[in-house]
């Protein structure tokens, strides 16, 4: 269940946002908009309900942006939605094209690039992840938000290499992110859209 605040935007003009929060063992919060139109705040275990308010409120200009950007979104959004039926077969349809072409653009980079990566994966796993556009466990297991296949190539190779750079810096240390820079010198826009516009990518 969400909670609602209410902000000011760049205009002085009250806005009401509704979020939800999410404590984890995280050094740093985040925040974003879901598809609902909803401020999705994570933070650390530590951060009380008085800390989180701030937060918000310290990013109210930014947060009032998004939500005028997604009711405009809203609005323009045609008027047909898909039935139930028809959303499931179009999520296996992407799926099956996950799986099939995230192995092909990982397999790339990794004979592009061999001087970087001394370890392959053990395999590559394609869901709907609720939280997380990808991940790589400890045993080299790679897994990606099917929901990628929604997104521009650039972003969708920006998530593969971030992931296979996992399998050298299990971390996000100054080394990680060499690793990615390497590959993709524009990494910091590509991460950019994703956190920007990574709640556009669904299926209406």
């Amino acid at each position: 269940m969400s909670d609602k605040i209410l902000l000011k935007n760049k205009k002085n003009i009250s806005v009401e946002a509704a979020y939800e929060v999410f404590q984890s063992k995280r050094k740093t919060y985040s925040l974003s908009l879901n598809e609902n139109g909803v401020l999705t705040v994570r933070v650390p275990l530590y951060v009380n309900g008085n800390e989180v308010e701030q937060i918000i409120r310290g990013k109210q200009f930014w947060i009032t942006d998004r939500l005028a950007e997604y009711e405009e979104k809203k609005r323009r959004r045609p008027a047909f939605e898909y039935t139930q039926p028809q959303r499931l077969a179009l999520e296996k349809r992407y799926k099956e094209a996950a799986r099939e072409y995230i192995p092909k653009r990982a397999d790339y980079y990794l004979a592009a690039y061999p001087d970087l990566f001394s370890r392959c994966y053990s395999r590559i796993s394609v869901r709907e992840q609720k939280t997380r556009w990808g991940s790589c466990s400890s045993k080299g297991t790679l897994s990606f938000n099917w929901k990628l296949m929604l997104a521009p190539p650039a972003i969708l190779d920006y998530v593969i290499v971030h992931e296979l750079c996992h399998l050298v810096h299990m971390n996000h240390s100054a080394g990680f992110w060499s690793c990615v820079a390497a590959i993709l010198p524009d990494y910091k826009e590509r991460r950019k859209w994703l956190k920007d516009h990574g709640n556009e990518l669904t299926l209406s």
